[in-house]
């Protein structure tokens, strides 16, 4: 890519990596400078709307559609791009981080998309950041391959049977420490879309299959409007039509949830489709209402299923919206994840992950989310029963569905209630993952789950939540701040046992007991559990 350069680049200040000189080239960082000096405040406007509408809703403890936005939502003539060639058929999507063996794997799946993760997937070291950008780089150029201890070798298969890239960036809230521009630093969303977009646009308008984008942590339209015009100047910059660029969009905040219809309006010419991010969801509502009273505490997580009648009313509003306006509706995470060495393991995370694709096949979602290659034919078996050799089911209006602003946020609609051993599940997760995340790993597999920062940030708020509504739980005990520290301490107890004391030392379990505590006790609520932990997180 050529363009005129800004009057300065942006500033790396991170140590050098091996091959960096690849992705962070002086064209590229002028590139993300510009990026930076054109969207940065806005961003920042944004982020600031963030904390103004949190404070409505604890104020009101409601949401609902937006009245000035109704025109948009009445107007029955618009409708986002077609889908180009390569995201019409979208029947299964694995995700994961951009490590090199995770590349090669994802691209050889067997899924129709892979969903690169620079987000909650991904701990945002230096070098996952850098070398993740290098992996993609080498990908489309096909000079990449891996080898494992065991000596054994991985290659990409055929062009025609990889996967399609579509990459998600951070979410708008993060900066990248590493990345200044007039002394501050660049959101790391800014980031990770520019060296993508900058080094790969052109050559994969080539191989026909991008460049694609999962936008992640969206609250409102305003904040899609803002990628809208990210998307329009880059393409500029780049000399490339617009409407090049697509988007897909995680719904998976409760926000958002609200502005369905609007999103995909602002996107419209870069629309692809909605996401339903399961996980995130259920944190945002947390977060959102977690000062709201009774009737908005949440059961244990894994009571919390897609059955539950406020994720259904979600899911199928989505399901609808997207069909109404000719755009994709993608199924979420199924976090089970098969084991080679346990059968029976094996088998009860095929059930579960069969009935969970199953159900929204038959929903009328044109595809789904799987977290391992094992489970790539199991979702494809779902889809494909009711597919067929159709590319997916827009013709599903689902004019039948109707969801009222009340049903999103029916919480007390669920019968289970908070468990003890729902608790300690919750900081058993939530301190293995910091630990994982600390050490720069984003995909941690965790009791036979798939736990990423967004299940993470689930349990540790639903550890506030109770505390703050002084839960009772089914062993008579109430939840406190000294029964927390009690657990957590007996947690962290148990892991120093399993390990071993070299294997103990050698972790960063101190640092995830103590933040859980911070993050999930503290009176002020932190936004992110990865904000503070960002600042223990090494280079």
């Amino acid at each position: 890519m050529s363009a005129p350069a800004p009057s300065s680049p942006a500033t790396v200040t991170a140590r050098p990596l091996e091959r960096q000189e690849e992705v962070l080239t002086r064209p590229a960082l002028a590139f993300v400078a510009e990026l930076h000096r054109r969207f940065t405040p806005r961003r920042d406007e944004l982020l600031a709307r963030r904390a103004g509408r949190r404070a409505e809703i604890a104020r009101t403890g409601r949401l609902d559609f937006l009245p000035e936005t109704a025109a948009v939502r009445e107007d029955p003539s618009w409708r986002v791009a077609p889908a180009p060639p390569a995201l019409e058929d979208r029947r299964v999507e694995i995700t994961g981080p951009t490590d090199r063996k995770m590349t090669v794997n994802a691209l050889n799946s067997g899924a129709r998309v892979w969903l690169a993760d620079f987000e909650d997937a991904s701990a945002p070291t230096w070098e996952n950041v850098v070398l993740g950008q290098l992996n993609l780089i080498d990908a489309f150029e096909r000079r990449i391959d891996f080898t494992d201890a065991r000596g054994k070798r991985y290659a990409l298969r055929p062009a025609e049977e990889l996967a399609t890239v579509v990459v998600r960036p951070r979410g708008w809230h993060l900066d990248e420490r590493h990345v200044t521009v007039d002394g501050r630093a660049v959101p790391g969303a800014l980031v990770d879309f520019g060296l993508y977009f900058f080094h790969n646009a052109h050559r994969l308008i080539a191989l026909g299959k991008g460049p694609y984008f999962y936008l992640p942590k969206t609250e409102s339209h305003l904040e899609a409007r803002l990628w809208n015009d990210v998307f329009v100047f880059a393409q500029e910059y780049a000399g490339l039509p617009r409407g090049t660029v697509r988007a897909t969009v995680l719904i998976e905040t409760i926000t958002a949830a609200y502005e369905m219809e609007e999103i995909l309006h602002e996107l419209r010419e870069h629309a692809s489709g909605l996401n339903a991010g399961r996980w995130d969801y259920l944190f945002s509502i947390i977060k959102n209402f977690r000062d709201g009273g009774p009737r908005f505490v949440l059961p244990d997580r894994n009571a919390v299923t897609m059955t539950a009648p406020f994720m259904r009313a979600y899911t199928e509003l989505l399901v609808r919206t997207c069909h109404k306006r000719g755009a994709h509706a993608i199924g979420g995470m199924a976090a089970f994840i098969p084991s080679r060495k346990d059968p029976a393991v094996n088998e009860a995370a095929f059930e579960k992950v069969k009935a969970d694709k199953d159900r929204e096949a038959r929903d009328g979602f044109d595809g789904s989310w799987v977290a391992h290659p094992d489970l790539v034919p199991v979702a494809r078996a779902s889809f494909d029963a009711v597919l067929g050799d159709r590319p997916h089911q827009k013709d599903r209006l689902r004019e039948d569905v109707s969801v009222t602003a009340d049903q999103l946020t029916a919480v007390d609609s669920l019968e289970a209630r908070p468990t003890f051993a729902g608790l300690r599940n919750a900081v058993a997760v939530a301190t293995r993952y910091i630990e994982a995340w600390l050490r720069g790993l984003g995909a941690v597999a965790i009791f036979n789950l798939m736990e990423d920062a967004a299940t993470a940030e689930i349990s540790r708020s639903q550890i506030w939540q109770w505390t703050a509504a002084g839960v009772v739980l089914d062993n008579g005990e109430k939840v406190t701040a000294d029964l927390v520290r009690a657990v957590a301490a007996e947690e962290l107890a148990a892991i120093r046992s399993e390990l071993g004391e070299e294997a103990y030392a050698a972790g960063r379990w101190q640092q995830a007991h103590d933040l859980l505590l911070k993050v999930a006790l503290d009176e002020d609520y932190a936004e992110f559990l990865t904000l503070p932990a960002y600042d223990l997180l090494g280079d």
